[in-house]
């Protein structure tokens, strides 16, 4: 358990908060979205939402990312760079995945949408990649261990037919965007560490239409399916209790 830190009330609620902010945020996102729109549009709203809240958006400049929002369209898994010349179409899918920084805390989700008119299919992937984040959460108790995450995420793509890709996990969350432990979205050798109450972990499912293999792109942070088959990813900062894990990345009225 070693540097796994548990949260005091008070960080919790600092937490909590910046979840519903990244709630807001997120609606303020589907709202707009359109075909038309440059993923750098959604960039900048994203920023704009943030800031107008007094927080920080996590991403911006961490570890050299060079926006606030990654945008992600269709094979891209996650990171995707925004750009004035990517523009979305009727069909496209579109993950987000966001941060921000309330108070010196923060809260991280993802949310993949369909642009207009998407195919069954594609609407499968992201009602499936939701699910298995449901699925992971339920067994994000305490007593468990981190490794029983994975094996119910992991459990349900393979029910679905789907990949899960294993190159990229979840995290802790709290002081810093990414914290101990490590939560992957499979069934791993090790049990990985015990659950404890006051955990805050970020469940993340990375979930594809076909194989589980990925590349990176030359710009050093997009990730793609190396087949090029469709990829959503949907995320929640969550908080481990003494009974049913609490998501802190969502705001009242708000659908998750």
């Amino acid at each position: 358990m070693k540097g796994i830190s548990i949260k005091s009330q008070e960080e919790i609620e600092l937490m909590r908060e910046a979840g519903r902010i990244l709630a807001i945020t997120h609606e303020e996102l589907r709202k707009a979205l359109k075909p038309g729109m440059s993923t750098y549009d959604i960039d900048r709203l994203g920023e704009e939402v943030i800031r107008s809240y007094g927080c920080e958006p996590s991403f911006l400049n961490y570890q050299g990312y060079p926006a606030s929002i990654c945008v992600s369209v269709n094979e891209e898994v996650v990171h995707g760079i925004p750009s004035k010349d990517r523009i979305l179409k009727d069909g496209d899918i579109v993950s987000l995945d966001a941060g921000v920084i309330y108070k010196g805390y923060h809260s991280d989700s993802a949310r993949t949408y369909g642009i207009g008119e998407t195919t069954d299919l594609a609407k499968y992937l992201m009602e499936a990649t939701k699910q298995c984040f449901f699925e992971g959460m339920q067994a994000a108790r305490a007593g468990n261990h981190v490794r029983d995450i994975g094996i119910a995420i992991e459990s349900y793509a393979d029910e679905c037919g789907l990949g899960v890709v294993i190159d990229l996990v979840g995290h802790g969350v709290g002081k810093n965007l990414h914290e101990e432990p490590e939560v992957p979205n499979f069934a791993t050798r090790r049990r990985g560490p015990k659950l404890k109450a006051g955990m805050t972990i970020a469940i993340e499912p990375m979930i594809t239409l076909g194989d589980y293999d990925v590349r990176w792109l030359d710009d050093g942070w997009t990730v793609v399916t190396a087949d090029r088959s469709l990829a959503a990813h949907y995320e929640n900062t969550i908080l481990i209790t003494d009974s049913d894990p609490e998501i802190l990345s969502r705001a009242d009225g708000i659908e998750l």
